[in-house]
């Protein structure tokens, strides 16, 4: 089994980067969100790919979201959108669940906002990929800004 080693940091990681490929491909990426070290960690397995999201608290909320199409004859869901603009929304396809947690409907919402972004990104990081994703959420704060949003979903993509 290859030992995990340390890889650059940026100015915005509060922590090294580490790769493993056995017997999950994964990684895990540290940064900082508003003070506060946020610890991004995505893991493919055969089956499922999985992402988890913790800042210096246990996981609270786990989501899951499918990736493979509903209607298989609709290749269009697949095709990225036109404009730069729409191409930072979510793929209006997917659709999260949540398998544990989210004690208040803002909480749900919030964390499904979180999942199908993550899902989108990874869709089109690679659109022939129809692992289903799953994310662990461990977030210090439950209100969502928008910086705060980005910054998280900056990390997470890094680590993809």
């Amino acid at each position: 089994m290859p030992i995990p080693m340390p890889t650059e940091l940026s100015s915005q990681d509060a922590g090294p980067q580490i790769l493993t490929e056995y017997p999950v491909t994964s990684k895990q990426i540290a940064g900082l969100v508003d003070g506060q070290v946020t610890d991004v960690t995505t893991m493919y397995f055969t089956d499922k790919i999985m992402v988890t999201i913790t800042q210096s608290i246990g996981l609270a909320q786990w989501l899951q979201v499918p990736l493979g199409s509903s209607n298989p004859g609709r290749a269009d869901h697949f095709l990225p959108s036109g404009s730069a603009d729409e191409s930072l929304l979510p793929m209006p396809h997917l659709t999260a669940s949540t398998l544990l947690g989210s004690s208040t409907p803002h909480r749900e919402a919030m964390g499904h906002l979180y999942a199908v972004q993550i899902a989108s990104n990874i869709a089109l990081k690679n659109p022939e990929e129809q692992r289903p994703v799953v994310i662990g959420l461990g977030l210090a704060r439950h209100d969502i800004s928008r910086e705060r949003f980005f910054d998280i979903i900056d990390i997470v993509t890094r680590c993809l």
